[in-house]
């Protein structure tokens, strides 16, 4: 049994699934006092930092597909945390005041994530580990 758990444990789809099932857990523990997903809580954000940004703007820095996106916007509009223009073919994603006023209670639920994680790995590991993860996945795309 040891030989084939070391075969998975040198998979990068298997180290980086298990990784993220771990850090999904960690942070849906920190976002639940707002009541939004991880997802939800960092393109709202996204949103309240640049208004009247562009889903696929969003899709870009978060990482994430255009329909994602799209699904993520759909359900902030339900919750009244944000609401869309049409500028020509544009379409641009705006901050209501609701959403807007959850900003420090999402900074808190993000500092929170943060020292929890940090709190096993340590701060610098954190850190490393996520530059390195962003370098592999720019790396991943082509």
């Amino acid at each position: 049994m040891k030989k084939l758990e070391n075969e998975y444990r040198k998979c990068l789809y298997f180290s980086a699934n298990a990784l993220a099932r771990k850090t999904e857990k960690l942070a849906q523990e920190s976002w639940s006092k707002v009541d939004l997903t991880p997802s939800h809580a960092y393109l709202l954000m996204l949103v309240i930092d640049q208004p009247g940004i562009q889903p696929t703007q969003i899709a870009t820095y978060l990482h994430l597909t255009p329909s994602t996106v799209t699904r993520l916007i759909l359900k902030l509009e339900s919750k009244k945390l944000v609401h869309r223009t049409m500028e020509g073919k544009m379409t641009n994603v705006y901050p209501t005041t609701k959403g807007s006023n959850l900003l420090p209670k999402l900074h808190a639920c993000q500092q929170e994530f943060f020292a929890n994680y940090v709190k096993i790995l340590g701060e610098n590991e954190s850190t490393r580990l996520a530059l390195q993860m962003v370098n592999v996945a720019d790396k991943l795309k082509g």
